[in-house]
């Protein structure tokens, strides 16, 4: 199996959502992130970043969320350009697994329309609940008539042990991570948002955008538990961590 990192955007939003101590005023940039991992029984994506009006007309895709989470990429910068960089295009991707249902994780959905979409039971709840866009739920992201396989508990994707699907509850009812298991370059875990910047979990602390803190910290000791155990994990938002990563191999085997 290989691994590729790929850019689903670039976002600006105010430091303190995810460090208290941040100076008020103090911005932080944060690349969305996206994988994509290729399986001998299937091309698989986690996360589909933004959609492309993100980039070209925030206030018509985000509404009222665009004064919160500011758009700095350019108009081709997103997971689509990112994909056809590997040689494939959205039909040839099998299988999206959405981390969750915000709108800076599954944007591109509806472009993937031969994939079956896995996604947390506790997120289509979520996402259709009266405040769903004040939490960060957007109907256009996410409800299209695509193929959906609804879990609710821990999941191997292929039943191989590559690629497991691990609910990571906290920042979102259904926050969902994947434990990837590479031949050559180890074990990684993809955090999306339930680590969304490493400085979280280095100081055990809970970002303001968290919709259960208690959760969220459960999570991150679980996170924590699974570094210790040798997994190298990949944040959600980590403009560090994304800058050494696209340093890397092409593709992780």
């Amino acid at each position: 199996m290989k691994m590729h990192m790929l850019s689903g955007g670039r976002l600006r939003m105010s430091k303190r959502t995810y460090l208290p101590d941040a100076a008020r005023g103090e911005m932080i940039d944060l690349p969305v992130a996206c994988v994509l991992l290729r399986h001998t029984q299937g091309n698989v994506l986690f996360d589909t970043g933004c959609h492309p009006d993100v980039a070209t007309d925030p206030e018509g895709r985000l509404g009222t969320l665009a004064k919160y989470m500011t758009p700095i990429m350019p108009a081709d910068d997103h997971v689509l350009t990112s994909l056809k960089a590997t040689g494939l295009g959205p039909d040839d991707i099998d299988v999206v697994i959405c981390s969750h249902l915000h709108t800076d994780h599954c944007g591109c959905n509806a472009f993937f329309k031969k994939a079956t979409i896995f996604v947390h039971a506790l997120e289509i709840e979520a996402a259709n609940a009266a405040n769903a866009f004040d939490r960060g739920y957007i109907r256009a992201d996410w409800d299209h008539p695509l193929k959906m396989e609804i879990f609710d508990r821990q999941m191997d994707v292929f039943g191989d042990g590559k690629m497991t699907l691990i609910p990571l509850p906290g920042h979102s009812k259904g926050t969902t991570g994947a434990l990837v298991k590479l031949d050559q370059s180890g074990e990684f875990l993809l955090a999306s948002d339930a680590l969304s910047v490493r400085a979280n979990l280095d100081q055990r602390t809970s970002p303001r955008n968290s919709l259960d803190v208690d959760q969220f910290l459960n999570s991150l000791d679980e996170i924590a538990r699974i570094e210790a155990s040798g997994v190298k994990i990949i944040c959600g938002h980590d403009d560090a961590q994304w800058a050494s990563l696209q340093k890397g191999p092409n593709a992780y085997t």
